[in-house]
């Protein structure tokens, strides 16, 4: 599969930093305002380089610098992509009044006011915007918005850029701090009452099906994976990047473990996702 590339350039304050942001969630290595002095080393990295971070990069650059790096990569055997930002004149203005932060043709004295810093950009972007390069206009686009548009522009799989860690545990070492839901599964039969039973761990096949076998855990999951499917898909919708559902038993090592292993088996085909099993030693 060939190595991917996207440039991003466009107007100061369309909001390259926060699109370089929501693709590094995306799993792009991310790279920003790189010396184009340097581009050859870079491109050597890129394309000779075993380092799997170099399999899909973000560079993001100023307009005058993007036409001496799209040159350093074009015709390259790789899967190259360019997305321009714009917005409006008036939107522009404001965010900068807003954020009160100078411009960078103020800064490199290539402007005098922040008007003609604007108007020398609306003159760079000009041609570009006449390209078969993708261009946004991020003037009325939410966050969320502007984070759904690059998934679909720029998604590595038909995952949604959004992870799930499933964490396993026992009440009675504390619950992880980290949780965003916690889910309290101590009403569930308990195979450590089963003396041929108590040492082997949820991992086991004989514990699964104990667990897994009994109506009340069968109700259970139906009533939690219809919440989770849910839920799940309106944090997805409102932007989160990560979320953390902890499963909990007495002793982290029967119950909380076979459910834990069944939403990892039936969400891992939706979205990314990690396990782990906290106190099953």
């Amino acid at each position: 599969m060939k190595r991917r590339v996207v440039l991003l350039t466009g107007m100061s304050g369309a909001g390259k930093t926060t699109t370089m942001g929501i693709l590094e969630d995306m799993g792009y290595h991310c790279i920003d305002q790189f010396p184009v002095d340097l581009l050859t080393s870079l491109r050597q990295l890129i394309i000779e380089g075993s380092d799997p971070r170099y399999q899909n990069v973000a560079i993001s650059m100023s307009l005058k610098d993007f036409k001496t790096t799209y040159n350093a990569f074009s015709g390259l055997d790789l899967d190259l992509r360019v997305l321009i930002l714009e917005a409006s004149h008036d939107e522009l203005l404001k965010r900068y009044k807003s954020t009160r932060r100078n411009h960078p043709l103020l800064l490199s004295n290539r402007a005098t006011t922040l008007e003609e810093a604007i108007g020398i950009e609306v003159e760079l972007i000009r041609d570009l915007k006449d390209t078969t390069f993708t261009s946004i206009d991020t003037t009325f686009l939410k966050g969320v918005e502007l984070k759904s548009r690059l998934n679909k522009l720029f998604g590595l799989t038909e995952k949604p850029a959004f992870t799930i860690s499933f964490v396993s545990f026992g009440f009675k070492n504390g619950i992880p701090l980290d949780a965003d839901l916690v889910f309290d599964v101590r009403f569930l039969p308990n195979p450590f009452w089963e003396e041929e039973l108590r040492s082997q761990s949820g991992e086991t096949d004989v514990i699964k099906h104990y667990v897994l076998d009994h109506p009340k855990t069968q109700k259970f999951l139906k009533k939690l994976t219809s919440f989770l499917d849910y839920s799940l898909k309106e944090y997805v919708k409102e932007g989160k990047n990560h979320f953390t559902v902890a499963i909990g038993c007495t002793g982290g090592y029967h119950r909380s473990v076979v459910l834990v292993n069944q939403l990892v088996e039936r969400y891992g085909t939706k979205y990314h996702c990690f396990k782990e099993h906290r106190d099953l030693q």
